[in-house]
């Protein structure tokens, strides 16, 4: 629709008046309000103005005052009509300026994106694939860009330049088959590299070698409606089996005790995993679909109920060193859910460490086994010394006369 129609429809105008009477209504009773009060107080606008019922109002009083231009060059128009007198507005050659005016704001607002919203991406990637993703995703970004500037370039000044002239005959031109091949052939050569590019990539990520004397760290990670659950191999690096028809109250896993690798295997609240060694994450989940992502390292695989999905990458910023990067002492990685998977789902996040092997190896230390005498208990396996029991005392070493006993209690007593 051109803009000499769209200023002449009554029904922008119509709704324009509306809009104006409901706005007039409302600062009446504002004044009013304000009136009923002390003089001395001003009335705080701040509420009104983030609003969105006060820019709508905007909206349709702009509405407004372009349907009062429109009918005046409406009778304008008219007038001139009425006295033999030529077309006073050129209506083709406004919108050819508008054209014009709208490449010009358009590729404003490309530099503007890349220059704000291009510093809130992430930072550099923390993992080796992860290297490999950013320059395959710049790359794509780069070239669409290129691409999208000058086709836009072409479309609005050929608008510009090509606008209706009555003086003018358009010049009928139906095909050419060399345009045809060349906007054709280039597009089909940069996708197949794009995507050659993307397949070599991905299978870089998915199907690695295993290097004997640097092997991969196995963790279990199981998501549940609304939190992660993580497992260590323990001393013998391997991660027990589970099966989700044994899953308990107790036994919230499922882990199976008859398989003697479960019984060394770790239960941790923070995901620690050391700098330039391989990780692979075995994830699964418990009830619904959630999304194992690590925007950081580049990571993110659905957990699917039902099977065990893996994942494997290799870290290569710890955490203080990202910190020092991007100059936040707070700086952490986290652990988060990419699927929205129920009410809780924005809660649903750890905090991930980056440390260096040895800092690795003195917190690993100190974790916890997922068995304890309870589940040793119920499965029948020999129970372990509680780590702060101490033995009883011996009968004969209880003093007998009763002022002993009374020093011994005083003694406790401090």
């Amino acid at each position: 629709m051109s803009l000499g129609k769209f200023i002449n429809k009554k029904t922008t105008a119509c709704l324009a008046v509306i809009a104006t009477a409901g706005a007039n209504t409302s600062l009446f009773a504002q004044e009013a309000a304000a009136g009923a009060g002390a003089a001395s107080k001003t009335v705080d606008m701040g509420p009104v103005y983030k609003s969105v019922l006060f820019y709508t109002l905007l909206f349709l009083l702009l509405c407004l005052f372009i349907a009062i231009i429109g009918k005046a060059l409406r009778v304008y128009e008219l007038t001139r009509t009425a006295q033999d007198k030529p077309e006073g507005i050129n209506w083709n050659k406004i919108n050819a300026v508008l054209f014009a005016l709208f490449l010009i704001v358009g590729l404003y607002g490309v530099y503007w994106e890349y220059t704000v919203h291009g510093n809130m991406i992430l930072p550099e990637a923390a993992s080796e694939h992860g290297v490999q993703v950013d320059k395959m995703f710049n790359i794509t970004l780069i070239i669409t860009t290129i691409v999208f500037i000058l086709t836009h370039i072409c479309l609005f000044v050929f608008s510009y330049l090509y606008r209706h002239n009555k003086n003018r005959r358009a010049y009928f031109y139906p095909h050419n088959n060399a345009l045809e091949r060349v906007w054709t052939i280039i597009p089909a050569l940069v996708l197949a590299v794009l995507v050659v590019m993307g397949f070599i990539t991905w299978r870089s990520i998915f199907f690695k070698i295993v290097d004997p004397n640097n092997k991969p760290l196995s963790i279990e990670v199981t998501a549940q409606q609304f939190a992660w659950y993580l497992r260590y191999p323990g001393a013998d690096g391997v991660v027990g089996v589970k099966n989700y028809k044994m899953v308990t109250g107790l036994n919230t896993l499922g882990i199976d005790f008859k398989d003697k690798n479960t019984h060394d295997d770790q239960a941790t609240e923070e995901l620690v995993i050391p700098v330039n060694r391989p990780v692979r994450m075995m994830i699964n989940s418990k009830d619904v679909i959630h999304g194992f992502y690590m925007p950081h390292f580049r990571v993110q695989l659905l957990a699917n109920p039902g099977m065990v999905t893996f994942f494997e990458f290799t870290p290569t910023v710890t955490t203080v060193d990202m910190q020092a990067k991007t100059n936040d002492p707070a700086f952490k990685y986290v652990l988060l859910c990419s699927q929205i998977c129920g009410s809780g789902h924005y809660n649903m996040q750890r905090t991930v460490r980056v440390v260096t092997q040895e800092e690795y190896d003195e917190w690993i230390a100190k974790q916890p086994t997922y068995i304890n005498n309870d589940l040793r208990k119920r499965f029948n396996l020999p129970l372990q010394a509680e780590p702060n029991a101490t033995a009883p005392a011996a009968t004969d070493s209880i003093p007998k006369d009763s002022g002993a006993v009374r020093k011994n209690q005083l003694a406790l007593l401090k």
